[in-house]
């Protein structure tokens, strides 16, 4: 088997995971999810609005619409962010976001020497992704 058949089998797998399984479930739900996509759409444009006036130059920027907008902002964030499907989403994209690191793990260590049958699935805290400022791992 070459390499990119390799990683056709790993998506197949990964697909199969009960963790993508669920983070597909849950990202459907938030497209199907009418109120959702509205709170979204009301963030975004008070989002889009607040980074209006920030463009400006400061002497133009009018503080007390900037304050609104912040508030505004938070609340419209708030709202999303408490909504059922939202909540469950971020748990599972999560898993997921976990899942992915350590499927990355895996093959960073195994492109620096290491046994991809044994390495470890998790990097030593203070890993930044970055080889050139790395002591090595664990």
């Amino acid at each position: 088997m070459d390499a990119i058949q390799a990683v056709r089998e790993l998506g197949k797998a990964i697909q199969e995971d009960e963790r993508y399984i669920e983070y597909a479930k849950a990202k459907k739900a938030n497209d199907e999810d009418v109120e959702l996509q509205n709170l979204i759409g009301e963030f975004n444009l008070i989002r889009q609005n607040a980074a209006m006036e920030y463009n400006k130059p400061e002497e133009e920027q009018d503080k007390e619409k900037l304050q609104k907008l912040n508030a505004d902002m938070q609340e419209a964030y708030e709202k999303v962010m408490t909504n059922e499907n939202m909540a469950l989403f971020t748990v599972s994209k999560q898993g997921m976001d976990d899942l992915m690191s350590q499927v990355n793990t895996v093959l960073t260590l195994t492109l620096q020497g290491a046994d991809p049958m044994t390495c470890p699935t998790t990097q030593s805290s203070g890993c930044t992704g970055s080889c050139a400022t790395c002591g090595g791992c664990g």
